[in-house]
């Protein structure tokens, strides 16, 4: 129903109700004149005449003269209102009861009632006062006064009530006229004031629903679905007011038109008075209006609601195609992002499962786009408000729809196409790796009969004939049928793998000829020649001629195939063997070089896919909200523990080491630049590693979880999450393996130095993780442990103390039991730990540290060799002061742990010498050198001054050197580190940006320079440095003397009395014994070979330098190495001019 329509219907009700209750004409109510009303003056009964003319009663009322004017109007004008028009239309007939009253009373009643009356009057009947006088004077005076009543209607005056039923029946007559009629005048003023206010209550419900109408009809219509279902609720909760409201109202009507007919209920043979009936006509017709009113609403409303259900699901669609057309956008985002037609079968099986696992989860996109188009489709069959909006919507999602089903499918077209390719040009590799092996494995000496010759080339033939349905037979019609599909890189593959072919075929057609000719009838015998057991040292890179050819060769396929130069034609059977073995020994490393960079290659893919797979399958199902409820609250937020950096670990492997490992499939023997070019990003295997523990952990408390468990089914996978959580660490212990593989077969190559420096570098980082996850087990240590520099070492061993300050029964009871300690080796500080095992399982039962102690490595020395243990060696600290007594499992770690530390001193001593180069440059550039500054013996502050430039331009290298002895410690009187005033803080490790924590070297002018002319500085040579010096006394200097020991080369020595006994710069020896004629028995313990070098050549190689090995000149047989650098480094230099030959004096 239309606003218009619903206004007019309501409108008429209106109306209606003002004509039913004739308030068109008399707008009074008796509510307004009540108490007018309840005096009672006047009172309509309900009477009728014998027309129908309605009875208006004025009773005996001794104070009608003083009725007010206007009260006596209204009430006039209010009863004469009452009858329907027809029946006022026939005029009023009055009674006027004046029988107790007087004459005089009675002729001003009249007289007032004539005058004011407002209706018709039909008759008027006055009952005239009984007593006789008055009855008497009112026949005389109404005889001759007649006049004065100006009535248009005749009045009569009757002398009783018999007379008054002459002209109104009894029935008509209320008690007090002598009639039967039933008239209460509360009970009338009760009901006539309970069905006006029933009519003003059907009026008003009229207008409310009117002005509800019109704010319905004139609201807009809200943009958004939160708007426009508030909206709907408040018009429906006002609606249903409103419902509440007429409910009430003809409620209310009931309740009234059942007191009207509530007499004859009760009694079905009482009549209704004219008036009751009236009343009953009245109430009923305002039902009707009510009722009317109530149905012209209920149009409206279902209407209204109609419209803003249908803007509620308009909202709401289009709310939905937002937040669908997002998604559907985000699909085809996603799905544009599959360009990758793969490298492999591998790879793109592992992309086609992506797709696969794509168009799972954007299917229930999918279908929410269609379900809602269809919903669309619905809106437009109902012939919604907005069917223009709704239309092209529709349609949007539909294409959308569409083009991602039918991109998907291409794509996957492709990817099967590309799956078809690779696995083509995968049987192809196959089949030649398949046969260079064959030919790498056919035994060359074996061959060299005719009967071996024959059986090898059944060999081949009957391999060959297995390339029918293996090999790539027509390259163009491989270009044409996957034209589509070939991007550059896989164009190049495929010619590549062509090329392999062609290579490995011409390979075997050489064999051919070879074997033919072996096979064919021998005029003589010939001597078959094993390969000889170095043929595997000596590549044709040794060979200038196999070389040239070699590195020639246009195929660069994983064999680095090799073209036979046959012999000329005088060259002997013999000579072609021997040629064709070495080849062939070549072709076999080559073979074996392959697969090792197949096996890194495919595993490292197989890596990546595992990475993804977690990360994928668990980790980013951990921010899934559709996953949320299975993840346990102590669970969330904990993802960085649980997977640590492995994303990071990812994209390294999948985004450039991946990537580069494929470039040198071609070189294997190259490999080891690829490690070398990404060493550096190989450290954040470290922080994965330190996480494992917490990682480990925490999976032991939810390794149950339903959430992992979910994951796991989802992904198929036979082995739970803390599985692939070790995949890293297995990876990064697994590439030194492939290494040392390579390494092994690629001796000779271009690239094996580049590969034993990778293989180098991985193990350190192996070092580096396994020392960090010892290191971040340290508890107690106060500082920071990072500013300790790096961690060189650290293991565990037997200690003992010595010092020389403490009870001396503390210091016998030290020596005879050892304490158990955990040492780690940092740049700047020694650490003690005590190791503490912990219970638990997997990484919680690893060891803890509690940090004990710490030497500041600025004021270290050490003593390699204590006597009666080859294990045992001495770390010391500010001049013997301390001295710990080291006890290792093996002398191998003894060796490892004294050659690290002597490092870290050496590089102290360096630093130390490079800032006093630095401090004696200013100094001679400014001032010229005082003579007396100088307290050394003359000769040797001569040649100081002679050799300072010399020994500034060449300052040598301390890398190389055996033992190195540090600056010796200052004079007697001299401040110390180690005074009484800094004992107690000699434990501290701070970060220092001086070199190691050593500060005021460059103070120094000559004193180092001075101590460079010992060439031979030895531990017996330096009492202070020296453990054995302090044991046994021994002194003196002069030129070093050869003890047996180990030491290490610093240059490098090819020519010993044994021929084949050489050393090189960095190999570790050790001198044996002494023979005669000035020669060493020394054995090269990196070689594993022994033999004799002359004395001076021995010195020249372990001892021609300012730092090199420290022998003790002592007789007992321990031969001791010190090496020291002190925090009295910085004081010593003060000492400024001061050699080391006065402090020894």
């Amino acid at each position: 129903m239309a606003l218009e329509e619903l206004m007019q219907r309501l409108n008429a009700v209106s109306q209606c109700a003002d004509e039913i209750m004739h308030q068109d004409i008399i707008p009074l109510y008796a509510a307004d004149i009540q108490d007018q009303l309840k005096k009672q003056f006047a009172y309509l009964s309900g009477g009728r005449g014998g027309d129908g003319c309605p009875v208006i009663t004025f009773p005996d009322y001794p104070a009608f003269s003083e009725i007010p004017e206007k009260e006596f109007q209204n009430v006039l004008t209010y009863l004469t209102s009452i009858p329907s028009l027809r029946d006022a239309g026939i005029g009023f007939i009055l009674v006027i009861d004046r029988r107790q009253d007087k004459w005089t009373s009675v002729k001003a009643s009249i007289l007032r009632i004539a005058a004011s009356f407002p209706g018709n009057l039909q008759l008027v009947l006055v009952l005239r006062p009984t007593g006789f006088f008055h009855r008497a004077l009112s026949d005389i005076a109404f005889k001759f006064n007649k006049d004065e009543f100006k009535m248009k209607v005749p009045i009569i005056m009757l002398g009783s009530v018999s007379e008054l039923q002459g002209y109104i029946d009894k029935t008509q007559l209320t008690e007090d006229l002598g009639g039967t009629l039933d008239y209460c005048h509360n009970r009338w003023l009760s009901r006539r004031t309970a069905i006006e206010g029933f009519a003003q209550k059907v009026k008003q419900t009229a207008q409310i629903l009117q002005s509800f109408g019109t704010e319905l009809a004139e609201t807009e219509l809200p943009n958004d679905v939160q708007s426009t279902s508030s909206l709907l609720a408040a018009h429906t909760e006002k609606k249903d007011k409103m419902k509440e409201d007429i409910r009430l109202a003809v409620e209310q009507g009931d309740d009234i038109l059942g007191s009207i007919t509530k007499p004859v209920t009760e009694n079905p043979e009482y009549k209704l008075n004219q008036d009751q009936l009236d009343n009953q006509t009245t109430v009923e017709r305002l039902l009707a209006q009510l009722h009317e009113t109530e149905t012209a609403f209920d149009e409206f409303w279902i209407k209204h609601q109609q419209k803003l259900e249908q803007c509620l699901r308009l909202r709401n669609f289009e709310q939905n195609f937002r937040e669908v057309k997002a998604a559907l956008d985000i699909v085809s985002e996603r799905l544009s992002a599959f360009t990758d037609v793969g490298n492999s079968c591998s790879h793109v099986e592992h992309i086609l499962k992506d797709l696969a696992n794509f168009e799972e989860k954007s299917r229930e996109t999918i279908a929410k786009a269609r379900m809602l188009a269809s919903e669309g489709d619905a809106f437009i069959q109902s012939n919604h408000y907005a069917v223009d909006s709704i239309i092209p919507k529709c349609g949007e999602l539909h294409h959308l729809c569409d083009a991602l089903a039918t991109e998907t499918e291409r794509r996957r077209n492709l990817l099967n196409k590309s799956l078809e390719l690779h696995g083509l040009l995968e049987k192809s590799m196959k089949w030649c790796d398949e046969g260079i092996y064959l030919l790498a494995s056919q035994p060359v000496d074996k061959c060299q009969s005719q009967d071996g010759a024959e059986s090898a080339l059944q060999e081949i033939e009957k391999f060959l004939d297995t390339g029918v349905g293996n090999k790539i037979k027509e390259l163009n019609k491989i270009y044409r049928e996957y034209a589509h599909i070939l991007s550059e890189d896989l164009k190049e593959h495929v010619q590549k793998v062509f090329q392999k072919q062609e290579s490995m075929e011409e390979m075997f057609q050489k064999r051919q000829v070879s074997l033919k000719k072996l096979a064919a009838k021998q005029t003589r015998p010939v001597q078959p020649v094993a390969p000889r057991p170095e043929a595997f040292v000596k590549s044709p890179c040794t060979s200038p001629g196999l070389q040239r050819e070699y590195v020639s060769n246009s195929e660069s396929s994983a064999l680095r195939r090799v073209n036979y130069r046959r012999g000329k034609s005088e060259m002997t059977e013999l000579h072609q063997s021997r040629g064709g073995s070495t080849m062939d020994d070549e072709e076999n490393l080559a073979v074996l070089r392959q697969h090792v960079i197949n096996e890194l290659i495919e595993t490292e893919r197989a890596y990546v896919e595992e990475l993804l797979c977690v990360l994928e399958g668990y980790a980013a199902e951990m921010d899934n909200p559709l996953m949320a409820h299975l993840i346990s609250p102590e669970l969330q937020n904990k993802k960085d523990i649980l997977f640590g950096n492995m994303e990071e670990i990812y994209h390294f492997h999948n985004r450039i080491f991946l990537r580069e490992l494929e470039n040198y499939v071609e070189y294997p023997e190259l490999v080891g630049r690829c490690f070398l070019d990404q060493m550096e990003d190989f450290q954040i295997y470290e922080k994965y590693c330190q996480n494992k523990p917490r990682s480990e952990s925490l999976w032991r408390q939810f390794s149950d979880s339903v959430f992992f468990q979910e994951c796991q089914r989802k992904l198929d996978h036979k082995l739970s999450l803390d599985s692939y959580l070790l995949k890293p660490v297995q990876r990064i212990t697994k590439y030194q393996l492939l290494l040392k593989e390579m390494l092994k077969y690629s001796k000779n190559c271009e690239g094996a130095e580049d590969l034993q420096e990778a293989l180098t570098s991985i193990l350190g980082i192996l070092k580096a993780v396994n020392d960090s996850m010892h290191q971040i087990a340290i508890t107690g240590y106060d500082g920071n442990l990072n500013e300790l520099g790096k961690l060189l070492m650290q293991g565990s061993f037997n200690v003992w103390t010595d010092h020389k300050k403490g009870h001396s029964k503390v210091k016998d009871l030290a020596r005879f039991k050892p304490m158990q300690r955990h040492l780690f080796l940092h740049e700047k500080a020694v650490l003690f730990c005590k190791k503490r095992e912990e219970n638990g399982e997997g990484y919680e039962k690893a060891p803890s540290y509690s940090y004990k102690h710490s030497l500041n490595m600025a004021a270290v020395g050490i003593t390699e060799n204590v006597k009666g243990d080859a294990k045992k060696f001495e770390i010391w600290y500010n001049a013997r002061e301390e001295v710990y007594i080291i006890q290792a499992p093996t002398p191998e770690v003894k060796a490892t742990w004294v050659n690290e530390i002597r490092k870290v001193l050496t590089s102290q001593l360096q630093a130390c010498r490079e800032a006093s180069q630095h401090r004696t440059l200013e100094q001679t550039q400014s001032l010229p050198l005082p003579a007396s500054s100088c307290t050394s013996p003359s000769r040797n502050h001569i040649r100081n001054i002679k050799k300072m430039e010399e020994r500034k331009a060449d300052l040598t290298s301390l890398e190389g050197y055996g033992t190195t002895v540090a600056p010796k410690y200052p004079e007697k009187g001299k401040a110390s580190p180690t005074s009484p005033d800094k004992k107690a803080k000699r434990h501290e490790v701070v970060s220092d940006p001086t070199p190691f924590g050593l500060r005021g070297w460059a103070k120094t002018a000559h004193s180092l320079d001075a101590s460079e002319e010992n060439d031979g500085w030895s531990s017996a040579e330096d009492p202070l440095n020296s453990s054995d010096a302090e044991e046994e006394g021994g002194g003196g200097g002069g030129e070093m003397k050869l003890t047996p020991g180990k030491y290490t080369v610093v240059t490098d020595y090819e020519k010993g009395v044994s021929e084949e006994f050489a050393v090189k710069s960095g190999d570790l020896v050790q001198l044996i014994r002494e023979g005669e004629d000035g020669l060493w028995y020394v054995k090269n313990l990196s070689t594993g070979r022994e033999g004799w070098i002359p004395a001076n050549n021995l010195l020249m190689l372990i001892g021609n330098s300012k730092s090199a090995q420290s022998l003790s000149s002592s007789e007992s047989g321990t031969a001791s190495s010190t090496l020291s650098t002190s925090s009295s480094c910085s004081d010593s230099c003060n000492a400024s001019s001061t050699s080391f030959s006065d402090i020894k004096g």
